[in-house]
């Protein structure tokens, strides 16, 4: 009888430990255990397919975006926005069977112009202090520039409408164009010159010298070929320009930038606006740092106004209207008379002996 109670004591004593504070682990079996279930659900939220069958979930590759063009502008070598922070829509496409949305190109404003002739001006001494055989070959580097991205320009003209047959001509009388005038820049000179008879102990001679800066507006169409055909003839006699690209297509423009860009062209000769006409030319005509205006295809009443305004500075005006087929006509754009129309004659007469 004594045994048996001894033996429930016993057992009694052995099992306490488990319900009591101080038995072994009784302190710190709870903890751990909460902190196993909660590094547990963490890993769950940072993975929820963890330890699940993978083979089972569909397949998927993250999708690349494209990167869509920034258009800017481009003045004193480099690319800007209007400083107004305008921009103006254009199609993203206008190739037949394709469809987009609309483009952003930028909106100059006066304070634009102001901004270009003040870069022009810087480059004018140094282009036309270059001689004209090294003019001459930073031309032909620019046919190798345009040549070297053609497939771009193409791209460029049939996104603003042209068939691709029609963007891959314009493309090559582009070429053929600037090789063209980069040959006048070193003949044109000679020809223009001229020895003057005179009654008198005289030697008097005439000679051609630049102007300054020429504001341009470009063509509508042809949107690349009309734009270059109207640069070259200015900056080839060392020259400088400003040149307002066509509303129909302004992203070729930018396009040529970049191959103006990557010439060996000073930064500040060629300055490529973008927006719309009537908002920048009043000011060109009215800046008494222009020296000319050359306008292709502008509006009578607006044309009419830009040579009033000119007439107050006393610029010279040349105004023209070609047609998209007669800018192809080599004979008639690649004549000496383009030149001729933005360079100075200086008469110098000198005393003779006898």
């Amino acid at each position: 009888m004594s045994s048996t109670k001894t033996t429930r004591t016993a057992s009694k004593k052995a099992a306490a430990p488990s319900r009591g504070v101080a038995g072994p682990g009784a302190g710190i079996a709870g903890p751990v255990a909460g902190a196993g279930a909660r590094k547990k659900a963490g890993a769950l939220a940072r993975d929820p397919f963890q330890g699940s069958d993978l083979s089972e979930l569909p397949s998927w590759a993250p999708t690349k975006l494209s990167v869509r063009k920034a258009y800017k502008m481009y003045v004193g070598g480099a690319f800007v926005r209007s400083e107004s922070g305008r921009y103006f829509q254009v199609d993203e496409t206008k190739a037949r069977g394709e469809s987009g949305t609309r483009e952003n190109v930028p909106r100059g404003s006066r304070k634009d112009t102001r901004d270009a002739v003040k870069a022009a001006l810087a480059a004018y001494p140094g282009w036309s202090g270059r001689s004209a055989a090294n003019r001459g070959q930073i031309l032909y580097r620019l046919a190798e520039m345009i040549e070297a991205r053609k497939d771009e320009l193409e791209l460029s003209l049939e996104r603003g409408g042209l068939e691709t047959g029609e963007a891959r001509r314009e493309v090559a009388a582009t070429i053929d164009r600037t090789i063209a005038y980069a040959g006048w820049t070193d003949k044109f000179h000679s020809l223009l010159s001229s020895l003057n008879p005179v009654a008198g102990p005289h030697f008097d001679f005439t000679s051609p010298e630049s102007m300054g800066l020429v504001a341009i507006v470009a063509p509508r169409r042809p949107a690349l070929l009309g734009l270059v055909g109207a640069i070259l003839p200015v900056i080839a006699s060392g020259n400088v320009c400003i040149v307002l690209a066509s509303e129909d297509d302004p992203r070729t423009a930018i396009a040529l930038s970049e191959c103006l860009a990557t010439s060996d062209l000073p930064g500040g000769v060629v300055n490529v606006l973008t927006g719309y006409v009537d908002e920048m030319l009043p000011h060109l005509a009215r800046h008494f740092d222009v020296q000319a205006l050359d306008l292709h295809g502008v509006d009578p009443a607006l044309s009419k106004q830009a040579q009033e305004h000119a007439a107050e500075a006393v610029k010279r005006v040349r105004t023209r209207s070609l047609g998209v087929d007669d800018w192809f006509d080599a004979q008639r754009c690649e004549s000496l008379r383009w030149i001729e129309s933005f360079v100075e004659l200086k008469t110098i007469w000198h005393p003779s002996g006898g």
